[in-house]
């Protein structure tokens, strides 16, 4: 878990600044096994497109397993209980994401933005500022 934090934490600077799947993004996420790796390059392309699809908000954050473990299968996973961070609030996310065989392409996105998630259950959730 302490490699997949130290790892998470700058791809998502990385994927903010770049909003594409590039060379340095693909070099992190080869570090990761496979499982770990389609997550953070779904979760990198569900911040990418909330923030570049008119939807209003400008994610710096996203985590697929908040209020619930993703379904994963071997090349999609299904993450309805995922959040993600804009503005310094969180918001519910639920997201399915289909990757190439190697876990780093995104194929597909669809998502729905969901309530903001009262600061009161920010703790109960392990969620930050």
């Amino acid at each position: 878990m302490l490699k997949f934090i130290a790892i998470l934490v700058p791809l998502a600077s990385i994927a903010t600044s770049a909003f594409a799947v590039d060379a340095a993004i693909k070099k992190q996420l080869q570090k990761l096994d496979p499982s770990e790796r389609m997550e953070q390059a779904c979760d990198a392309e569900a911040m990418k497109r909330i923030g570049t699809e008119k939807t209003g908000y400008k994610p710096d954050k996203v985590i697929a397993y908040t209020f619930g473990d993703p379904d994963m299968a071997p090349d999609s996973m299904n993450a309805p209980g995922a959040v993600f961070r804009s503005g310094g609030d969180w918001y519910h996310l639920s997201y399915t994401c289909t990757t190439g065989s190697q876990h780093v392409h995104v194929r597909d996105l669809s998502y729905q933005i969901g309530d903001k998630v009262p600061r009161d259950n920010w703790q109960k959730y392990d969620l930050y500022d």
